[in-house]
């Protein structure tokens, strides 16, 4: 129950804040702009943020997992230690593809 409590709280913060900030910056009887620059970079911004924090989040769980095993077993080092490097390599090239997608919205502001 204190865990629900713990999560509830900061949850329904974000989504009150959240709900009220449309009302804060509704505009007037003015005609509406463009706003698609805006979330074109908005999108930018998500697509490499978040393949950053997804692929440090990737990398450090196979790392800190293949050096456990290391650890457990020093003589299957080499065993664990090709497939590790060719794992962070494809979760390095997903990050790259964000960046990639970041760049590539970013030239359509």
């Amino acid at each position: 129950m204190r865990r629900f409590a713990k999560l509830f709280v900061p949850l329904a913060a974000f989504v009150l804040t959240a709900l009220s900030s449309a009302a804060a910056f509704a505009q007037g009887t003015a005609p509406a702009a463009d706003n698609s620059k805006g979330l074109i970079g908005i999108g930018a911004a998500l697509a490499i943020g978040l393949a950053a924090l997804g692929g440090g989040l990737g990398q450090g769980r196979a790392a800190a997992s293949a050096l456990d095993g290391i650890a457990r077993n020093p003589q299957a080092s080499g065993k664990i230690f090709v497939p590790m490097i060719v794992g962070l390599a494809l979760i390095e090239s997903l990050v790259i593809y964000g960046l990639l997608i970041a760049f590539n919205l970013s030239g359509k502001i």
